[in-house]
């Protein structure tokens, strides 16, 4: 029996490599068969867990999204509603001079002003009233409204405004005793003289002396000497007699005054007020204006001469 066995389980040295070779080739493909069973039972979780994943996200841009759209129907329904409480202010106005603030209170909207400013940054000018229809955005009946308002002042009106200083001197010295004028050399401080003060530089008499100190106190004082041009003088006859000290500004206290205080400046319309203070009330205390530059009421020179009057205390 023994012999048997023997005879029946001797296997040869090429048998039993062979036999190694095909038992390799039998584990090989039971392992290569569970990893697959095994991938197939994970793929599906994995796009599973992909899917919800993918839907989570979709969720979150949709109520980005949404959000973004109903505060910006907020923001326009807020503006609309404010336009129509302010009635439009009409006055004779020169559109190649006027400001943003001036066209805002004659009844066009925040962004027609800034189109009209940007126009005559690029060198656009009117030249007849009949050009100022021209404007984007204007309507016929808004144009027949401020038509007879339109004052274009021609070349000829502005180098005799440079004679305003001659013409105001002789007439008070008509009527009043002759003011001794300081000699050439002489500064003066232009946040700080009084009319008695200007009315001593040649050129300036009461009237203008007046108009000086006036336009000081509404913006609080200047910052530069070319700003006396937005009260139509011209600033270089002055120059040589004027120093600037801007220690002397006023600011206004942006996080504590409201929209009436702000819109009085000749710098600040109502819609940038209002922006101030609904943008306070949202994220907390101003602390620069760097926030509304993207802010569709301000253009980029706005910024720059409102914020030389602001206080973010």
């Amino acid at each position: 029996m023994r012999k048997f066995l023997r005879a029946f389980f001797y296997f040869s040295r090429a048998e039993r490599r062979g036999l190694i070779v095909w038992l390799a080739l039998i584990l090989l493909v039971i392992g290569v068969g569970e990893y697959i069973s095994s991938r197939n039972m994970l793929a599906p979780q994995t796009q599973e867990v992909q899917q919800e994943k993918l839907e989570e996200y979709q969720v979150f841009i949709t109520s980005v999204r949404r959000q973004e759209t109903e505060e910006k129907h907020r923001w326009q329904s807020q503006w609309n509603h404010s336009q129509e409480d302010i009635s439009p202010m009409l006055a004779p106005f020169d559109p190649n001079t006027s400001d943003s603030l001036t066209f805002c209170r004659l009844g066009l909207p925040g962004w027609m002003a800034r189109n009209i400013l940007r126009y005559r940054e690029k060198g656009g000018k009117f030249r007849r009233p009949e050009d100022f229809r021209k404007i984007y955005g204007l309507t016929e009946k808004q144009y027949r409204t401020l038509a007879p308002y339109i004052r274009i002042i021609q070349a000829d009106t502005v180098r005799s405004r440079s004679s305003l200083f001659l013409v105001d001197v002789q007439a008070d010295s008509l009527s009043r005793p002759i003011i001794e004028k300081y000699a050439p050399g002489t500064k003066v401080d232009l946040n700080r003289a009084d009319t008695t003060e200007l009315k001593k530089i040649p050129g300036i008499g009461s009237g203008i002396a007046r108009l000086i100190v006036g336009y000081r106190q509404r913006l609080g004082g200047f910052y530069h000497i070319g700003q006396l041009r937005e009260i139509n003088l011209d600033d270089s006859k002055l120059t040589d007699w004027f120093v600037v000290d801007t220690s002397a500004l006023v600011r206004i206290p942006v996080n504590r005054v409201g929209v009436t205080r702000l819109s009085r400046h000749p710098y600040i319309n109502f819609y940038q007020a209002k922006a101030f203070v609904e943008y306070r009330k949202k994220q907390g205390p101003l602390k620069n204006l760097k926030p509304f530059r993207l802010y569709e009421e301000f253009a980029p020179t706005d910024l720059e001469r409102i914020a030389r009057y602001l206080s973010f205390e």
